[in-house]
């Protein structure tokens, strides 16, 4: 299956240090809080997930986050996300896997 590739974000962000996503094993039935620093990857399940970036509205922080993710395989690195995920509209770039999901709730900012 072909990586999903989300929309560009928009121009006139802020970045930030990092993100806050949430994981879910849709199989376990279990949802876990995810932090990531800028650049940073994380194991999830059987899940790699890498942030290269966080962008927010610098004029309101709280309103939405567009992070930049990759999302692969760990045993044989087969990528199921490549581009921006959008915390306010989380249908519009998902990440397609029959086990898992994975979505932005916010940026890190410090």
């Amino acid at each position: 299956a072909a990586a999903a590739r989300a929309q560009e974000a928009p121009e006139g962000l802020a970045q930030a240090g990092g993100a806050h996503l949430r994981g879910l094993d849709k199989v376990a039935g279990g949802a876990v809080d995810i932090t990531l620093a800028q650049g940073g990857s994380v194991a999830f399940g059987s899940l790699m997930v890498a942030l290269k970036e966080c962008r927010y509205p610098a004029e309101d922080p709280a309103s939405n986050a567009y992070a930049y993710l990759s999302i692969t395989d760990a045993a044989t690195g087969q990528s199921y996300f490549d581009g921006w995920m959008i915390a306010d509209s989380p249908a519009l770039s998902a990440l397609d896997h029959q086990r898992y999901d994975v979505w932005v709730m916010r940026c890190k900012i410090d």
